[in-house]
């Protein structure tokens, strides 16, 4: 399923895509024949252990929520990763309020990334979601 959503003057670009791997996590990932989005279904804990540890159980655990957040249809890997260092899952989207979800990303950060328009784009998402049946 794709979303319909676009991107709202002034609201950040949901739909962008950057990469969130550093580049010592893309070589441990690389050596391990472990693509990206195969970490959706890893535990953190056996991830770091498979990594030797060079990537930490915490850092595995962002990592792989930010690989479930981007399939929600709607959001790309840039969104993402800013979720999931502000601590959000797939379920956390689908259940707290957008004005919510937009306010724990712009409080971790430390600054407004995040704004009113991009408020009501999430929000157009979760209704979307919520419509295709979409399970967290």
């Amino acid at each position: 399923m794709s979303s319909n959503i676009q991107t709202l003057p002034g609201a950040f670009p949901l739909h962008a895509d950057k990469n969130f791997l550093n580049e010592s996590e893309w070589v441990i990932l690389k050596l391990l024949c472990r693509p990206v989005d195969s970490l959706i279904d890893d535990d953190p804990a056996a991830l770091s252990l498979a990594t030797g540890k060079q990537i930490s159980p915490a850092r595995c655990d962002e990592l792989i929520r930010i690989v479930k957040i981007k399939t929600l249809p709607g959001l790309g890997s840039w969104i993402s990763r800013l979720m999931a260092e502000a601590d959000l899952d797939p379920h956390a989207l689908m259940s707290l309020p957008a004005e919510t979800i937009v306010e724990r990303i712009n409080r971790h950060l430390g600054y407004p990334i995040c704004n009113q328009a991009t408020s009501h784009a999430l929000q157009n998402l979760q209704l979307q979601w919520k419509g295709a049946g979409i399970q967290a």
